[in-house]
Formats: C-alpha cells, structure tokens, sequence
C-alpha cells in the first residue's frame, strides 16, 4: 500500500530528531499533564462524587472521536467498581438511543473542546429528558460547560503531539480523572474484594473468592468411599477405579473414620507387606486432615500445598461427603 507520507530514511531521522528523547517527551508531557490537573482537583470534584453516589438511576458516559474510546473506558471501570454505567454514543443518540436516558440518571459527556458537534446537537434533548448533566471539558466557555448541570474544567496543558493537535494528553488526562472517579465512589460504597469478584466471576481474583470445593468436590460414584473393615485388595481395586489418588474410610453413619491415598500404598509395597491379609483398617490414616464443604477452593489449595498432600476429604456434620483434589483446583483456574 502506498503511504501517503514522505518517510524519512533513517539517515534523515538521525539528523532531523532523536526518536528516544522524543519518546521521553511524550511522557514527560503526559505527566505533567497529569500533574497539572491533580494539583487543580478541588471541591467540585468531591460535589461530583456525591452526586453520583445518591444517583437513583445509571451513569451513562458519552464522548465522540478519542474522548468516545475513552468514555467507554470510564463506563466499564465504573461498572466493574460498583456504578452501574453504560457508554452512549452520541451519533447512535441522535438516533433513537437518546431513549435510554431517563430522568433519573446521570449523563457524563466529556469533549476537551466542549464543541463536538455531536455532543452540542444532543444536550438540549438531554435537557429536556430531565437528566443530571456533567460535562467534562478543557474550555469553560464551550457549549458543553454552558449546558452542563455540572461541569468539570480542566486547567490548560500541552497536548505530546509535536503540533500540539492530536488528542495525547488530553485523552490521558480525561482516562485518569475517571479512574479517580470510580476509584473514590468504589470507597463510597464500600466496595470490597468480594463485590469485585462478583462483577468479574471469569477472573482469577473472581475464581477465588466465589468457588467453594463443594463446586468441583467428587462426589457419589465418583468418589472413592470404603467401609471399616474392607480388605485391603478390594480398598487398592476401589481406588484404581475412582482414580482420584485416595480412598476415603467411613463407617456405618458415614462419618470419616480414615484415609489411605496411592503414597501410602506405594510406601507399603517398599515393605514387602502381603496385602491380602490386611484390612483398610491396618494401614489407613486415622488422623485425616480433612475440611468442611463450604471453605474456599483456594483455601482448600493453601493447605494441600502447606501439608505436601494432593487430595483431601470434604465432610458436612462430621459425615463425609466429598474428595477434592489439587487438580481439581488448578483446573478450574486457581492458582497460588
């Protein structure tokens, strides 16, 4: 494909700009940025928070261009930390999508310019559905901050672009004003590591916060289950068939009297032990470690990795009712 630019040779480049010290540049600019509207943030921004915490309907972000990509950047984080929120595309608005704004929400629109014509042509409508709006702008005097229920300026910066045009700091600077955001309002709702998991049940912070061993515990015939008494031979024929690497020893109320996993079994054979004469009873563990049926699959994973084991028993009221194995737990995701 030809390109539409004059492509300098790398001669050229080394004579014309330093493309490491140019990188550095754009940092350096982004930061200061940054640090510009940190050292701005005053009590509008805590207003903002409040209003959106005693918000009885949804937060709806909406932006065009750049700002768009970034508004939806900020609906998600604000979702995922406890706002129920949604991206609104401006253009999709003006056509028919301004019907999922009610009056009870709130509509964040954010344009540095503050006069996107796609934003202007919507606010009078948002106006007159009654919604809360808070505009987010880097010119007090635009239309945006005009219409605005609430605004939020920002001081002036450079943009990293070396002509100053291209969204650059401004897009970095409107990312981090609304981690801040829902970062704050996450606080407000005491927010904590279990919600978190809840919103994101596919993660590996998820994963370990909401499955117990009772989700992926062997249970029934496919777990290994003797009574007291059984000969030996017919616990290892158990055993090889459930295939789960232990076999769990109950008695007559079911309750776990005793374990005996393949290690014991290959530890007995270096004895030279004849096992046809020996009952589950001889060589079982009588002092199972074991754990009850609504702990944690992780939890579960710490202390088979603390006691050098790869299987343990699950019981309920003393009686067993499952076998869960360090496999098990891996499988499903969850790692130390």
């Amino acid at each position: 494909m030809m390109n539409q630019f004059d492509i300098l040779t790398k001669s050229e480049i080394e004579h014309q700009f330093d493309i490491l010290s140019e990188s550095k540049y754009v940092f350096e600019t982004e930061i200061n940025a940054i640090k510009l509207v940190k050292e701005a943030l005053d009590e509008n921004f805590v207003r903002i928070v409040e209003l959106i915490s005693n918000c009885n309907g949804k937060v709806i972000v909406t932006g065009m261009g750049k700002s768009g990509h970034v508004s939806r950047k900020i609906a998600a984080t604000l979702s995922s930390l406890g706002t129920s929120s949604f991206f609104l595309h401006p253009a999709e608005a003006l056509h028919g999508d301004l019907g999922m704004i009610s009056a009870n929400d709130i509509v964040i629109a954010i344009s540095y310019s503050g006069e996107s014509e796609e934003i202007a042509r919507i606010l009078p409508n948002i106006k007159i559905i009654g919604a809360t709006l808070i505009g987010i702008s880097g010119n007090p005097k635009s239309i945006l901050v005009r219409y605005s229920d609430y605004s939020y300026v920002f001081p002036e910066f450079r943009e990293a672009c070396s002509m100053n045009l291209a969204p650059t700091s401004s897009t970095t600077v409107a990312m981090v004003w609304g981690d801040a955001l829902a970062v704050c309002l996450s606080k407000v709702y005491g927010f904590r590591e279990w919600n978190y998991a809840l919103f994101h049940p596919a993660g590996s912070l998820g994963k370990k916060l909401l499955i117990k061993v009772d989700d992926i515990m062997h249970t029934g015939d496919k777990n290994a289950v003797v009574m007291v008494g059984t000969k030996l031979k017919d616990a290892i024929i158990e055993m090889s068939t459930k295939a789960i690497g232990i076999i769990n020893i109950v008695n007559e109320n079911n309750e776990l009297i005793g374990v005996f996993t393949d290690g014991d079994l290959r530890r007995l054979f270096t004895r030279e032990v004849n096992i046809y004469g020996l009952s589950v009873d001889d060589v079982m563990v009588k002092t199972p470690i074991c754990i009850d049926l609504d702990v944690l699959a992780v939890d579960a994973l710490k202390i088979m990795q603390e006691k050098n084991i790869s299987a343990l028993p699950i019981i309920k009221n003393h009686r067993l009712v499952g076998t869960v194995r360090v496999n098990d737990i891996l499988g499903v995701g969850i790692f130390l």
